[in-house]
């Protein structure tokens, strides 16, 4: 039985987000990543391709490992500079009809009851189409310019993000009734106080008396994204995750860490399904499989390996500058994206990377495959993918951007919805992306943890 594919475009506004070097190819069109038409078309281009989301990376801080400094990062562009994604949404919104749009926001520097009042403001102005990917960030840069000494230890932050959650459930669950915002000139009141009260939190790292700053959106909590693959990670995304990104070499990786998420799913009591998965695909397409490759080797002649050293050791907290490029490299416990370096080292199967091999393979397509051909070779291999991984779906990297996001709307896209995988674009109905990409209402589910925070039917009936 033919399975649907979800696609999610990954992206982030910065002129470098995945493939250092590849921002000066003749196609590129990242020197406009700071102005808004540049995203309002992206927007247009990946609705008409079928995507579902456009999943927007973020970090508060510049990469500052490599060298002990921040000026390979901003030589190569290394996502940096680095604009709010916040802020774009609703203009790409206002452009489309059905494209969701996943935001990152860091729950140990970002305030919950403030940025509550952010997604909710999102969730209105899109009709119900974001999403909220929950990191805990890794950089020190980050830390020390938000007035902290070094980084919360990397268990501790899933510890403080549990009880975020907790506050945010309140907030978007607890906080207002349904029918709160009465807007009744005849009874000249906009919103009936009886029908809001104070979410009264008190914990060990957070205070938040006070009820929600507005009212929740269409799906309430927007739809949670998560991307952690560390032991701790995923405790977390299976307690609170509706969607969980993978960055993973093979389909064998993936597919551990598929089974592993379902299988705690179901052992939580949420259904085996519950979570939608996603894994990174970087696709270079063209008409044949030839003019592929020799793109292909367009952009390695490009690639730019100290800019590549630079966005690794932004992930992992490990310096590379001086090292021999023929080096093998080992595993260290940091307190930064400990999945990233594992992927290169305790979960590579064996095989020993180089400083050097490291270099290249980062350079186009980050920590995902690279996927290359014509139309029904890339379909074949993301076929190929879904089943040997088990995924639900990928996000999909540009190496040249906007051009490949662009040349997968009108080549795999199609392909890909001759084979039933994916519905034509006038086909898809306007909704909110959770009702998209899980299939069930605008809220989240009643199995879901925090569902356990809204009033129900029977406590609002016995109000006074």
């Amino acid at each position: 039985m033919t399975r649907p594919m979800l696609l999610n475009a990954f992206d982030m506004l910065v002129p470098v987000h995945q493939s250092p070097g590849l921002w000066r190819h003749p196609e590129s069109g990242v020197a406009g990543f700071d102005r808004l038409d540049y995203w309002v078309e992206l927007a247009e281009t990946l609705e008409e391709g079928g995507f579902a989301s456009l999943f927007l990376a973020d970090i508060p801080g510049i990469y500052d490992v490599y060298g002990g400094d921040g000026a390979a990062t901003a030589r190569g562009g290394v996502q940096y500079p680095l604009l709010d994604p916040l802020v774009v949404v609703p203009a790409m919104a206002r452009a489309t009809r059905t494209l969701g749009f996943g935001v990152t926001a860091s729950v140990t520097y970002e305030q919950p009851y403030l940025l509550a009042r952010t997604l909710s403001t999102l969730d209105h102005f899109t009709e119900g189409r974001v999403a909220w990917n929950i990191v805990t960030s890794y950089q020190d840069s980050a830390a020390r310019n938000l007035g902290m000494s070094g980084q919360i230890p990397h268990d501790e932050r899933y510890d403080r993000a549990d009880e975020y959650m907790e506050v945010m459930y309140k907030l978007f669950e607890g906080s207002f009734d349904d029918d709160a915002v009465r807007a009744d000139p005849e009874a000249n009141v906009f919103v009936d106080p009886e029908r809001v009260r104070p979410i009264g939190h008190e914990g060990r790292w957070f205070s938040v008396p006070g009820a929600a700053l507005t009212h929740p959106g269409p799906q309430r909590t927007p739809l949670l994204f998560q991307a952690g693959a560390s032991k701790r990670g995923q405790q977390f995304a299976t307690d609170h995750a509706e969607a969980i990104f993978f960055s993973g070499g093979t389909p064998e990786l993936v597919r551990g860490w598929v089974d592993g998420v379902r299988d705690s799913v179901e052992a939580a009591g949420r259904p085996r399904d519950a979570v939608k998965i996603f894994s990174l695909a970087t696709v270079i397409v063209a008409e044949t499989d030839e003019e592929a490759q020799r793109r292909l080797e367009e952009y390695r002649a490009l690639v730019d390996t100290e800019s590549a050293l630079a966005l690794f050791g932004g992930w992992t907290g490990v310096d590379l500058s001086g090292a021999d490029p023929d080096s093998t490299l080992e595993y260290v416990a940091t307190d930064a994206n400990q999945s990233a370096l594992a992927s290169f080292t305790t979960l590579a199967g064996g095989r020993k990377w180089t400083v050097r091999d490291l270099a290249e393979f980062v350079a186009i397509g980050g920590r995902g495959p690279v996927i290359v051909g014509s139309p029904q070779t890339v379909a074949d291999e993301l076929e190929r993918w879904q089943e040997e991984a088990g995924v639900d779906g990928f996000n999909v990297s540009a190496a040249v951007r906007p051009a490949d996001l662009e040349r997968f709307s009108r080549l795999v896209s199609p392909e890909l919805r001759r084979r039933g995988l994916l519905p034509e674009a006038d086909a898809v109905p306007a909704a909110t992306l959770r009702e998209r990409l899980t299939g069930s209402g605008p809220h989240l589910p009643a199995e879901h943890r925090g569902a356990s925070y809204r009033r129900t039917s029977a406590v609002a009936a016995g109000r006074g």
